[in-house]
């Protein structure tokens, strides 16, 4: 079989040889053949080797056939070229017969394409279906292997040009796939060589294929030397990027030489192409360890813009104009596309290596919260945290969260990065649509109020960002906030919904339907809610394609609403028929054709019929009147009504008005209801005395006899006094509207009187009944309520004289709350009539309105007697602590009765008092009014000056307060208590909360000089009191109710400056602007000035006032306002030693009120308490100021009297204890929590000066716990349990494992620390035993957590010991019980244990370690009696 093969073969090959004749002629004898060999060509002996050896050659086209199995191949032509008599000259004769076959284009092609295998007839041998090329083949023979690879290597640059083929191949390619994957390379150092050198000449797609092929061909130990030459070569040619990091990524590299190459990747990463990036990010962070992510990745996020990778939108605008040019708007958008999709792709690279890699998602984040500049953030980190978020990974979910809100916290990524993030990314962002919306959905529901904004941008880009599927979710997604309830969340989403409604009214239009289900959660909004709701739904209505069935439904609504005879839902209905009159009566833009297109017949008739069921359903109580004259007043300041609207509401209102409230004044006023009518406050000169009144008390005493008839069926009017106020206040808004800003119809009416009743019988209170009472009271309540609006209307006026008639009903305002206040303590349980109508409820009940009546507590006498049996001296103690109990009790009820005297507090009767607008706190800056009146003759002039007073400027100062905290410092959000009425505290504030935080900030930011000039005023005032008193602020020459009123400003105006620092973050520019003004007092106004110099020069502008302040209370405000301006910048280090310095100057200043007596009482304590914190806070060695207090403070109250106090700490007596005592238990806790904990690597001086810090803080410990001793009242007990309790924890936790390393190389400091804290635990094991004998549930409640920590402490100490190899010097007795005295508790002394105690000892100073380890229970007990009981044990083992 073989042989007839063999025979085949042959003849196949002599038929197809060139030179058959002269083969045949050398086989005639063997002489011949010998002779004739060298003349046989070298053609012919690699056509024959291949012949012989299966493989036919073929030309043009044809690929080269295959008979045979390439591994047979194989071996048959080596063992010929092995055979032949000329080896090894054979292997080049060989060589030279394929170079010279190659020669052809065509015979080379089909020698590096695959072969074609095929069989003889009738030959049944199996063959594989695929064979490799012929050369591939060939290099497969290792004697062959290194000259045909230099034969390809030679034959490859003649292909470099023109390295395409008229098939389409590539011949450069296909030579190079013939080297790889080889089974061995025999020389493969040689290879690497040529193969680099080829790469310095080939062009750069030849370039390419070579570099992605090498760990294909090359083995690994080379591929260290190989990455050396590609990383040399990406920084000369940053063309081959790809392809270099596609082979790095390849090859096996060693740690350093990876580190090495990405860092040479990192330089260039500013330099490599656009469509290259997401190769090089790829790689950077597939390259990455665990050790060095961090590192890795901060460097990737300083050097990657994205932003450079997408057009900017002037350019993307500019474009879009461009579009009848066809070619350059298709250029452009391919441009644009694939800017877009190489941020796609380089966010999917940092997405796929997130997965593969967790240190990698926990170095993004440590990477993104190291950046502390706003400057510094850039579009990569939001959409770093959208992909951690992406991820299903738990922590890198909770990690996005907590990182972003953090930095929007703190205002380091504005709204602005946002914004930039989707208009640029709007696509890559698409993807991650869901956990944008999650993440909305957090910040939303935050109980932060700082964040929750954020949230409300993510929502509104999102719905302006993407497709109508995510629209729809959006406006879902808002729905549910609004029905969820909670307060903070519900506003934000109404605010959003408002906004998109505005701005896209067509987009949102089609999700109506979702918005309008909200109707059905109606109960569970607030007013000022209600009023969004259905300023969305009326605007959807008559702005939107589908408005007309809202319509139906909100007509529907509004009708339903307004039939109840609920006040609540009465309510709701008057504030949605408003809204919707104000959407049908809006003026519509200009058109084209027409300049006003004025509303239709119809829509008039329609909106008048609206006007009259509102108006005829409000008549049915005062309340629902007045109510509906403010919305209706909001309305109109609010809106741009069509003057048709504009006309009908305004006529009606000034004619309603003068026929209702203003009367005719005549010879004679009708007295009412018992008290004498007077006409008041009237503001006219004498010459002309005013002809009208505002018919004030008539109505009012008209109200009191209504309300009977109203139980008999009688109908009520409407026209209440309680409708005077609300009533003006639309009539003005009227008036302004249609005068533009004028108010001279009805400007008569700031110098009108009032009728009402002499203000005398306020002083005889107690003589009249209960109903005169309550009548005198609500008169006062209008009284001041129409002046609010007066305020409210004429403030903005700029004449002279309307200024100073401002001023005086200001004046008139704060005279009658002092009447108002001695009415109403005298008057208990009375309810003021509402004021503000949109509140949660019209009939509020007020808690505590009159001045507090004190119980009498039941005496120690009338308890139950406690058992016999108790130990005499304890019942003594007992008795001694609840008398001094009683005395301090006694004492801060005296302090309570002494304010109560003055009156009631007037801050819980807010609510009832009309709100004032911001725009009349501008009043402040008119410090000083002149008025020039001049006579007929024109010959004299008067001057009069007005300067505001202090109790005016008390008066305005408060409200600007409260005004800034409830805009400026929102509190968090909270759901509402179940079943738990609560007072509204937006009552008060519909005005402002039409006015976002920034308008009102700026606005006080516009007030601030006139502050400043206050604060400055006041500061001369104290500071001339003191110069004229010699330094005494009980002076005989002092105005005690003026200084009363001057320090009231001084605390108000440290408070708001605190107030307007402390607003949310984000307002850069503002900040500067408001630091400038504070600092431009101090120094002349120069260059503009970095924020660290306006920080520094404001700071040194406050302190300057610290010498006048006149109480503690505005003494701590001063430290807290420089606390808040000093975190907006500047140098904390020096800030620190200045306020602390700054505080203890205030802490040993002696605090006199202007009687002569000591500053007191529980406004004292808490100052106390607050500066003091703020003291140890800021010194630097927290420690060393706890011990200079404890020493020179304490040490000197001891046995002083009670009334005195320390000579080094004047505001530290036996009344302020308790106060400082807490204080300094719980910065002592804190400090040494910030110890740090020991470790065996420290050095001995390391350990050295932890053990200085651990002996100062067990020090100042023991000091402080045997206070109690002395100052043994159940208040310090407590104190000293709780916090004792939390610093031998962190004892146990930081400063055992510190004994543990150090008690070798510092014995003796370690003794003598445990002798120290023993001492401690013992005194601590003693109030334990006095808190059970005084069964004092506030005290027992701590001794089980003491207890439990004090038996740690005594084995920690033994294994500390044991670790050490001293176990031997350990021993447990039983401590007994005992009181604060030291005393044995005998009602639980045990006769087995009465001489034993709880003793362990460490071993002695002067004792071997192998010496203690022997020493004996004796020779300890003796040294423990020696050292005065020295580290006893404190435990008690029962």
């Amino acid at each position: 079989m073989m042989r007839k093969r063999r025979s085949s073969t042959v003849d196949n090959a002599e038929k197809h040889a060139p030179s058959s004749t002269k083969a045949k002629r050398s086989r005639t004898t063997g002489r011949q053949s010998k002779v004739s060999a060298p003349e046989e060509s070298t053609a012919s002996v690699f056509s024959v080797f291949l012949r012989e050896a299966g493989v036919t050659l073929k030309h043009g086209g044809t690929p080269n056939e295959i008979a045979v199995d390439q591994v047979v191949f194989q071996r048959r032509i080596q063992k010929k070229l092995q055979k032949s008599p000329r080896y090894p000259d054979i292997v080049q004769e060989f060589i030279s017969g394929l170079e010279s076959h190659i020669d052809d284009a065509d015979r080379f092609r089909n020698c590096l394409l695959p072969c074609v295998p095929t069989l003889p007839e009738g030959d049944t041998s199996c063959v594989s279906s695929f064979h490799e090329s012929l050369l591939r083949m060939l290099l497969g023979i290792e004697m062959l292997q290194t000259l045909i690879i230099n034969t390809l290597l030679e034959k490859l640059p003649e292909y470099m040009v023109n390295s395409i083929d008229d098939a389409g191949l590539s011949i450069p390619r296909i030579i190079i796939n013939q080297l790889k994957w080889l089974d061995r390379v025999v020389d493969c150092k040689e290879l690497a060589a040529k193969l680099m050198e080829l790469l310095s000449v080939g062009p750069v797609d030849v370039q390419r294929d070579i570099i992605t092929s090498l760990p294909e061909i090359l083995e690994d130990s080379l591929h260290n030397d190989i990455a050396q030459d590609l990383n040399s070569l990406l920084k000369e040619n940053t063309q081959l990027t790809v392809a270099i990091l596609d082979a790095l990524s390849s090859l096996n590299l060693s740690s350093s030489l990876l580190t090495e190459v990405r860092g040479a990747v990192m330089t260039t990463l500013a330099a490599v192409q656009l469509e290259d990036l997401p190769v090089v990010v790829k790689f950077i962070l597939h390259s990455v360890s665990a050790s060095d992510a961090y590192e890795v990745v901060c460097n990737l996020r300083r050097k990657l813009e994205l932003e450079q990778c997408v057009l900017p939108p002037v350019l993307q605008a500019s474009q879009s104009r461009f579009k009848g040019k066809g070619a350059v708007v298709s250029k452009s958008a391919t441009v644009a596309s694939d800017s877009q999709d190489i941020v796609t792709l380089i966010v999917d690279a940092i997405k796929s290596a997130m997965r593969f890699q967790k240190a990698l998602s926990e170095a993004w984040l440590k990477a993104i919260e190291s950046v502390e500049e706003l400057e510094d953030h850039k579009v990569i980190d939001l959409l770093v945290l959208f992909i951690l978020h992406s991820t299903n990974a738990n922590h890198s979910r909770r990690g996005a969260e907590r990182v972003l809100k953090a930095k929007v916290r703190t205002g380091q990524i504005p709204e602005t990065l946002l914004q930039k993030t989707f208009q640029d990314n709007t696509e890559v962002l698409r993807g991650y649509f869901p956990s944008i919306l999650a993440l909305a959905q957090n910040l939303l529901r935050s109980p932060d109020p700082c964040v929750v904004p954020f949230g409300g941008h993510m929502y509104r880009h999102s719905f302006t960002a993407f497709d109508s599927y995510c629209q729809q979710e959006v406006v879902g997604c808002l729905v549910t906030h609004v029905c969820s309830g909670v307060g903070g969340e519900v506003d934000m989403a109404l605010e959003l919904l408002c906004s998109l409604v505005m701005e896209n009214p067509s987009e949102v239009g089609p999700y109506a339907v979702f918005i309008k289900g909200i109707l059905d959660y109606l109960d569970n909004l607030t007013p000022q809610q209600i009023r969004r709701l259905f300023h969305v739904l009326s605007r959807l209505a008559f702005r939107s394609q589908q408005g007309s069935h809202i319509q139906d439904d909100m007509h529907i609504v509004i009708r339903k609403q307004l039939s109840s005879t609920a006040p609540k839902y009465k309510r709701i209905g008057i504030i949605g028929a408003v809204m919707f009159i104000g959407s049908m009566g809006a003026l519509k833009p200009k058109t084209k054709d027409n300049q006003k297109d004025l509303l239709s017949p119809e829509t008039f008739r329609q909106l008048s019929a609206l006007l009259e069921l509102v108006q005829s359903s409000s008549e049915t109580s005062p309340e629902a009147s007045a109510l509906y004259y403010d919305e209706l007043a909001n309305l109109v300041q609010t809106s741009t009504l069509d003057p048709q609207v504009q006309e009908k509401i305004g006529k009606r209102v000034l004619d309603d008005f003068q026929a209702e409230f203003v009367v005719d004044l005549g010879p004679e006023i009708q007295d009412s209801f018992s008290f004498p009518a007077r006409v008041m406050y009237d503001l006219e000169e004498e010459e002309t005395q005013a002809v009208i009144a505002v018919n004030l008390m008539p109505l009012l005493a008209k109200d009191v006899h209504s309300k009977a008839k109203q139980h008999n069926g009688d109908k009520k009017d409407n026209k209440s006094s309680l409708c005077l106020s609300p009533f003006f206040r639309l009539l003005r808004l009227c008036e302004e509207k249609q005068n533009h800003e004028g108010l001279d119809e009805i400007d008569a009416l700031l110098g009108c009187p009032l009728i009402l009743t002499d203000m005398d019988v306020v002083d005889k209170m107690e003589s009249l009944s209960k109903v005169e009472k309550e009548f005198l009271c609500t008169l006062l309540f209008h009284a001041i309520n129409w002046f609010r609006e007066l305020v409210n209307a004429f403030c903005r006026l700029k004449e002279t004289e309307m200024k100073m008639k401002v001023m005086t009903r200001l004046q008139n305002i704060t005279y009658l709350q002092t009447l108002l206040e001695q009415a109403l303590a005298e008057t208990p349980g009375y309810i003021p009539p509402v004021a503000n109508f949109d509140g949660e409820s019209t009939d509020v009940i007020l808690l505590s309105t009159a001045a507090p009546v004190h119980k009498t507590k039941k005496n120690g006498s009338e308890k139950k007697r406690k058992a016999p049996g108790k130990n005499t001296l304890e019942g003594n103690s007992q008795m001694e602590d609840k008398m001094e109990e009683d005395e301090t009790q006694q004492e801060l009820e005296k302090d309570k009765e002494k304010e109560a005297r003055h009156g009631v507090n007037m801050a819980s009767y807010r609510q009832f008092f009309r709100e004032l607008d911001m725009e009349v706190l501008s009043v402040v800056q008119c410090g000083l009014l002149s008025c020039s009146l001049l006579d007929s003759e024109l010959q004299t002039k008067k001057r009069e000056e007005v300067l505001i007073g202090p109790a005016e400027l008390i008066f305005l100062l408060e409200d600007m307060f409260h005004k800034l905290e409830f805009s400026l410092t929102a509190a968090p959000a909270k759901r509402r208590p179940f079943l738990k009425v609560k007072a509204d505290k937006n009552v008060g504030f519909s005005h402002l909360q039409q006015k976002s935080p920034k308008d009102v900030a700026t606005f006080f930011v516009q007030l601030l000089p006139a502050l400043c000039l206050h604060l400055e005023n006041c500061h001369n005032y104290f500071q001339t009191l003191l110069s004229e008193n010699d330094g005494m602020v009980d002076g005989p020459t002092v105005d005690i109710q003026e200084h009363h009123l001057i320090s009231s400003c001084c605390q108000l105006l440290l408070q708001v400056l605190n107030t307007i620092f402390s607003c949310q973050p984000g307002h850069r520019r503002l900040l500067k602007r408001a630091l400038g003004v504070m600092a431009g007092r101090l120094k002349e106004e120069g260059p503009e000035l970095n924020l660290e110099l306006l920080v520094k020069h404001s700071l040194d502008y406050l302190l300057n006032f610290h010498s006048t302040i006149p109480n503690l209370s505005s003494a701590l405000t001063l430290s807290q306002l420089l606390s808040t301006v000093a975190e907006k910048g500047g140098n904390p280090v020096a800030f620190k030693e200045q306020n602390a310095s700054l505080a203890r100057g205030f802490l040993t200043q002696q605090w006199m009120t202007v009687t002569g007596e000591k500053q007191r009482g529980n406004k004292f304590n808490e100052a106390l308490q607050a500066l003091l914190s703020i003291y140890l806070r800021n010194v630097d060695d927290v420690l060393k100021a706890v011990e200079e207090i404890t020493q020179e403070g304490f040490s000197q109250i001891i046995n002083a009297s009670k009334d005195e106090s320390s000579a080094a700490w004047p505001t530290l007596s036996k009344h302020t204890f308790l106060v400082f005592y807490k204080v300094l238990m719980t910065e002592l806790e804190k400090s040494v929590r910030r110890i740090p904990i020991g470790k065996s690597s420290d050095s001995s001086e390391a350990q050295s000066e932890k053990l200085l810090t651990w002996n100062l803080a067990v020090r100042d410990f023991h000091i402080l716990v045997n206070l109690v001793k002395v100052f043994d009242s159940r208040s310090v007990v407590n104190v000293c349990l709780k916090y004792g309790r939390l610093f031998l924890e962190s004892f146990l936790k930081l400063g055992m494992p510190l004994l543990d390393f150090s008690f070798k190389r510092h014995k003796e400091d370690v003794q003598n620390l445990l002798k120290t804290f023993q001492l401690s635990t013992r005194q601590l094991h003693h109030m334990c035993g006095h808190s059970k004998i005084r069964q004092d549930t506030s005290l027992t409640n701590h001794v089980p957590a003491v207890k439990k920590s004090l038996e740690l402490f005594v084995y920690r100490v033994k294994a500390m010991l044991t670790l050490n190899n001293c176990q031997e010097a350990f021993w447990i007795g039983n401590l007994k019980n005992r009181n604060l005295k030291g005393e044995e508790i005998l009602s639980q002394r045990c006769p087995e244990s009465e001489e034993e105690e709880e003793e362990q000892q460490p071993p002695a100073q002067d004792l071997s370690e192998e010496e203690e380890q022997g020493s004996d229970t004796e020779t300890l007990s003796r040294v423990n009696r020696e050292e005065n009981g020295a580290l006893d044990d404190t435990d008690e083992s029962d």
